[in-house]
């Protein structure tokens, strides 16, 4: 069944409203003739005369007395649905966004960034929620607003992404640890005992092939799922984490941190989101603002 001309619609509630022609002509800015060829698909639509002929005027049928509350309300809401989008107030904004991150964002980001949103907009909460893998499917499932992390091939080719920061691994002990003295080498670093953090458990990751193409090879005594789990071993033992540093700031500012003693490549720190809020004025904001704060230098 084709679809009818939702054009007619506008047409009928003006009709319907007016009961004349002529005047219903004069609002929709058409001439007569146009007004009554309108008048004539509508009557062959509908399937029904809607406007008759009594004394010098018109008058509604049954049927057109039926249809005109239904299509006063459906125009305006239509109006409504077309209408370009209100300038943003976030001072009346309520809403609560839900941003996925792996540990130590919070701690890092958190304050500065729900600080501002509390200041620019009262009414917005934010729940952040810890990310246990890569999987792109609470982006797409709507189930998330925001994400932060690496782009790879694993990331969803229609999720849009912005870059925050470069960010580069560090090595963090205790407090009075051996490496803490001295110049840390290669070989002394790959002579402690490490912790890995994986989300997969036990593995190699890119600080093992640095090492190996210096003919090295560390000890990895344990693997934790985050970063703030391996910092908190380190801490309390003499054990090696090897974490990033922008992400880790906030949790190491007790600890000896030094910088990895061979080279390693940095990696980018991006914001992710489904192409489906690219436009959203909230959430345009709120990208801003998390780009904002992330692009301030650490506290390192």
């Amino acid at each position: 069944m084709p679809y009818p001309d939702f054009n007619l619609l506008v047409t009928l509630d003006v009709l319907l409203a007016e009961n004349n022609v002529s005047r219903a002509a004069k609002r929709l800015r058409l001439s007569p003739s146009a007004m009554s060829r309108a008048l004539a698909r509508l009557r062959e639509t509908t399937g029904d005369p809607l406007l008759v002929r009594a004394g010098r005027g018109l008058v509604p049928t049954p049927r057109a007395l039926q249809l005109r509350e239904a299509v006063s309300q459906l125009v305006p809401a239509a109006v409504t649905a077309l209408r370009p989008v209100e300038k943003l107030n976030l001072k009346k904004l309520r809403r609560t966004f839900t941003l996925r991150n792996s540990e130590g964002f919070v701690e890092s980001f958190g304050p500065e960034l729900i600080a501002r949103v509390e200041a620019e907009a009262p009414g917005v909460r934010m729940h952040f929620v810890q990310k246990p893998d890569k999987d792109s499917k609470p982006l797409r499932d709507g189930i998330v607003d925001l994400e932060t992390g690496v782009v790879e091939d694993t990331t969803g080719p229609e999720i849009r992404a912005k870059a925050l920061f470069r960010d580069r691994y560090i090595g963090v002990v205790r407090s009075g640890h051996r490496l803490s003295e001295g110049k840390i080498t290669p070989a002394s670093y790959a002579a402690g005992r490490h912790i890995l953090v994986s989300r997969s458990g036990f593995d190699r990751g890119p600080i093992d092939e640095a090492l190996g193409l210096l003919g090295l090879e560390r000890e990895i005594v344990t693997s934790v799922g985050g970063f703030s789990s391996a910092l908190a071993l380190a801490r309390a033992s003499d054990l090696i984490a090897t974490v990033p540093e922008w992400h880790t700031k906030a949790l190491r500012g007790d600890m000896f941190t030094f910088p990895l003693p061979f080279p390693t490549s940095e990696f980018t720190v991006s914001l992710l989101w489904h192409p489906r809020m690219e436009a959203d004025q909230a959430h345009v904001w709120l990208r801003e603002c998390v780009s904002d704060i992330c692009a301030k230098p650490p506290d390192s």
